[in-house]
């Protein structure tokens, strides 16, 4: 693997662990092992690397929701299925977690592609459920868009409640919870 893309992958797991805050450039350049002048020949800065990272991060997460979401099935068995798909629930979400992250959510840069990434789930379960309400399996009176944004809300939060209880039950009722309320 190329410094580049070590220093990349170091970051989204130090940033995941530690938050922006948390991850120093010494600590970066120790779990990428590379050295510091390896890490400014890339990069300007330690936001410059953290945009990359979180970029990375948005992306792997876009396609991890797009392999339930764009899959066969009906709207519902597809919103199943991505509510169900394996997680690391006790580490929390890598983007939901920086939006807790002060100096993450106060810098236009880095929070950019949080919030480009969760306006893309809200619009893409959106679909879904329009797709599900065309084709009958929701109510004509529910609002995609409110539904959508209910979905991405309930599992940002489930995570929330898993990481405080030091345990996935909280997360896994939650999900289940907003199964049945969907399946009413």
């Amino acid at each position: 693997m190329e410094t580049v893309e070590r220093l990349i992958v170091s970051t989204q797991e130090l940033l995941w662990e530690r938050g922006y805050v948390g991850t120093s450039p010494k600590a970066i350049q120790a779990a990428a092992g590379a050295g510091q002048g390896s890490m400014y020949h890339h990069f300007s800065g330690k936001a410059e690397l953290a945009k990359a990272a979180i970029e990375r991060s948005a992306a792997e997460m876009r396609a991890a929701a797009e392999e339930q979401l764009g899959g066969a099935g009906t709207a519902k068995a597809r919103i199943a299925a991505y509510l169900k798909r394996e997680r690391e629930v006790l580490r929390g979400c890598r983007m939901g977690r920086l939006t807790a992250d002060p100096e993450v959510v106060a810098d236009p840069e880095l929070r950019a592609p949080l919030d480009e990434t969760f306006t893309w789930l809200r619009t893409r379960l959106a679909e879904v459920v329009a797709e599900g309400k065309q084709s009958q399996e929701f109510p004509a009176t529910v609002d995609p868009r409110t539904l959508g944004t209910t979905i991405a809300a309930v599992l940002q939060g489930g995570y929330v409640l898993a990481r405080a209880a030091g345990s996935p039950e909280p997360f896994e009722q939650a999900v289940q919870g907003l199964l049945e309320l969907i399946e009413a």
